[in-house]
């Protein structure tokens, strides 16, 4: 007896079966990537929620006044203590661990934003001066010191913050955000800070643009946590300067959102 023949693909048949596995594949990698983003600014916000609560809890053990940004920032190299962290030497990270809100927080840590940012690890206090912080930056001016209240001398409105009473406007004030600088072409450096565009001094709002710090990083959009608790997404508003590096602040996603003055900011 003769073996029957066995059957198998031709040529042009595999090609069609790779050509419609390749078809299937290309059409499923962008879903894929797309899913993984989103993931990724769910856990952002997240972690900013966190934040949220965490500088709530400070401040009902704190006679409601939130937890300072950087109360001995106009020390040498910028000081130790900051909201996420403290640190032994200006030529060290923070430890978030040693930082006022960690008793607040899940694991006692500050979680790092989930999106791939090239944040600078070096150990030169001029680049490191916020490591630790997440990525997250905290309203300083008018939430983490008292520098838009009057009267006040500028090292004593860095150690006194301001009190939930005083925010007029909660749902419509900015306390968390993605935050970043900008130091070279496609590098950043961490910072702890979500400047409002324009400078106050000593309680006046001064004519003269900042360095933004707030970071477009989920496909042009920044998450924000506001003083009431709820978080949402901004999407970046037209602005075109250099920042203090001489680096251009748009190409590398760093701005404001609409509007582009210190209402989302200010207490007001």
């Amino acid at each position: 007896m003769f073996a029957g023949k066995r059957k198998a693909f031709s040529l042009i048949e595999l090609l069609v079966v790779i050509s419609v596995i390749a078809l299937l594949i290309a059409i499923l990698l962008p879903a894929l990537a797309l899913a993984r983003l989103q993931a990724r600014r769910v856990v952002c916000r997240s972690n900013l929620r966190q934040l949220f609560l965490a500088n709530t809890g400070y401040a009902v053990e704190n006679d409601s006044y939130y937890v300072p940004a950087a109360p001995d920032i106009t020390s040498e190299k910028g000081g130790k203590y900051r909201w996420h962290g403290v640190r032994n030497s200006p030529d060290e990270p923070f430890d978030p661990a040693k930082g006022p809100l960690a008793v607040y927080l899940a694991d006692g840590k500050i979680k790092e934003c989930p999106a791939r940012v090239n944040f600078v690890k070096a150990q030169s206090w001029s680049t490191n001066y916020e490591r630790g912080c997440g990525g997250y930056g905290y309203s300083k001016t008018y939430l983490g010191s008292r520098h838009w209240q009057k009267g006040i001398g500028y090292q004593e409105a860095d150690k006194k913050t301001t009190s939930v009473s005083e925010v007029r406007r909660p749902s419509e004030t900015l306390m968390f955000a993605d935050c970043a600088m900008g130091m070279q072409k496609n590098s950043y450096i961490e910072t702890s800070f979500a400047w409002q565009p324009f400078v106050v001094w000593r309680g006046t709002q001064m004519d003269v643009y900042q360095s933004p710090s707030i970071h477009f990083r989920h496909r042009g959009r920044a998450n924000v946590g506001w003083a009431d608790g709820h978080i949402d997404s901004r999407q970046m508003a037209n602005f075109d300067a250099s920042n203090v590096y001489g680096v251009d602040s748009a190409d590398m996603k760093l701005g404001w959102f609409e509007p582009v003055d210190n209402t989302p900011f200010d207490l007001e």
